[in-house]
């Protein structure tokens, strides 16, 4: 049986206001309005955004860990759509051997991270 990640979902309490977040900043491409809520498709996953507020979660090891990640082909290209529209980046960019990544909280304050796979310690 094959098994992959059908829908995750995200919380906001301004649904319309984080749509638009993952539609315009982080460039998600939205499914067509059949669905109550505002539904976007990643490579086959869907991603959802619901009426709610975000909570952390409480004693969590690592204390920062995104609630999701998304792959992107060009991290500098998405850190300059991040910085024009003002989003906080409060860790800066990280980096190991393998990726480089960036945590920032959405409109709704989901903890969310995009990640570039690279080979950085080889190239720098």
């Amino acid at each position: 049986m094959k098994t992959r990640v059908a829908v995750v979902a995200l919380w906001a309490e301004d649904v319309e206001a984080t749509a638009e977040f993952y539609r315009s900043v982080i460039g998600l491409k939205p499914l067509k309005e059949r669905h109550k809520r505002p539904h976007f498709d990643v490579d086959g996953t869907y991603v959802t955004i619901v009426q709610g507020k975000p909570t952390d979660a409480v004693n969590s090891s690592p204390v920062r860990f995104p609630l999701v990640a998304f792959e992107v082909a060009d991290l500098e290209e998405a850190l300059e759509r991040l910085r024009q529209n003002n989003v906080r980046l409060p860790w800066g960019v990280g980096h190991d051997a393998h990726s480089r990544w960036v945590m920032f909280r959405d409109p709704g304050g989901n903890l969310v991270e995009l990640v570039e796979e690279t080979t950085y310690a080889s190239a720098h």
